[in-house]
């Protein structure tokens, strides 16, 4: 009975500690979040340019929904970031660059949404 608790206590591999991020995946998170604070920012004062343009349309049925649209690209948009960081992350799964290229990816992602809903309030 003993040999067998041993052979199986062998037989299961033993976890490999998760590695701490190095000083270039930190660097790349929170240049991250940075890139995400600026966007979430850019996104309220976008917003608040739709709603005026929302209260403005006062055709039948309430107009087009600018805000309403608005908030619905945006989850789409994030789903869509989210995704496309993972299966680009996915590439390096179980390598310690995983994390760097799942941040750096959602940093260009970030910073390229930012500009775009910056521009939708220059299309007038």
């Amino acid at each position: 009975m003993l040999m067998l608790a041993l052979a199986a206590a062998m037989a299961t591999p033993t976890p490999k500690p998760t590695a701490t991020p190095g000083p270039q995946t930190q660097r790349a998170l929170a240049e991250y979040k940075t890139a995400d604070g600026a966007m979430a920012n850019q996104w309220r004062i976008t917003n608040a340019f739709m709603k005026g343009k929302d209260a403005l349309d006062h055709s039948r049925g309430g107009g087009f929904g600018y805000s309403a649209a608005l908030l619905e690209s945006q989850r789409a948009w994030i789903r869509y970031r989210d995704t496309a960081c993972a299966v680009e992350g996915g590439v390096h799964a179980g390598d310690v660059r995983q994390a760097l290229i799942v941040a750096q990816c959602k940093t260009a992602l970030t910073n390229a949404r930012r500009l775009q809903l910056k521009g939708l309030m220059a299309s007038e």
